[in-house]
């Protein structure tokens, strides 16, 4: 065999093995994509049924809480701008504010041992209760995926083959400020 040959196919297998590098990793972005897409999916069963929850719950209320109107309106005015947002952000941050519109309700149930009796009100409670803890546990499945696709967007070589095929970083689902990073208190005892 002559050395012309022999180059010819050390091109050949380099150029074959990097080609097979390049359609591994892009499988892997697409994957790692459909993965965070799958992700977000878990998210949105979870705020639907909590923004489904939450009428129910308000209306519930409303027969106890005569004089908290400004608290209902606040309730239904940040459940109907979380159900209205759609990119990422947009959601984060109007889940944010339905959360502590939330947790102001809660607070004020306090006042009203005959509601916090009503089995109706415990039952509905309790399944945002549950809600919150799934949203909590899609969430960081999601910003886990998110990790593992921007690593992969950011890292080298990788990012050589995610910036040919345009992948650009995912956004993560966090919580708008600090304050709603702690749980609000809320006490049922007198």
């Amino acid at each position: 065999m002559s050395t012309g040959i022999i180059v010819l196919i050390i091109i050949g297998v380099f150029l074959l093995a990097l080609i097979l590098y390049v359609i591994g990793v892009f499988n892997s972005l697409v994957g790692l994509k459909n993965l965070i897409r799958n992700a977000w999916a878990q998210i949105e069963v979870q705020l639907k049924r909590r923004h489904d929850l939450i009428p129910n719950l308000v209306e519930t209320a409303k027969g106890y809480m005569t004089h908290e109107r400004g608290t209902f309106e606040a309730v239904t005015k940040a459940r109907a701008q979380a159900t209205g947002a759609h990119t990422v952000n947009d959601i984060s941050k109007a889940e944010g504010r339905l959360s502590e519109a939330l947790s102001q309700f809660m607070v004020i149930v306090e006042n009203y041992p005959e509601l916090k009796a009503n089995q109706n009100f415990l039952s509905l409670q309790e399944e945002l209760t549950s809600t919150e803890n799934r949203i909590a546990f899609a969430r960081q499945a999601y910003n886990d995926q998110v990790l593992f696709f921007n690593n992969k967007v950011q890292m080298f070589p990788s990012n050589i083959i995610a910036g040919m095929f345009n992948y650009t970083l995912a956004e993560s689902f966090e919580l708008e400020d600090q304050k709603e990073r702690v749980a609000p208190k809320v006490s049922f005892n007198q």
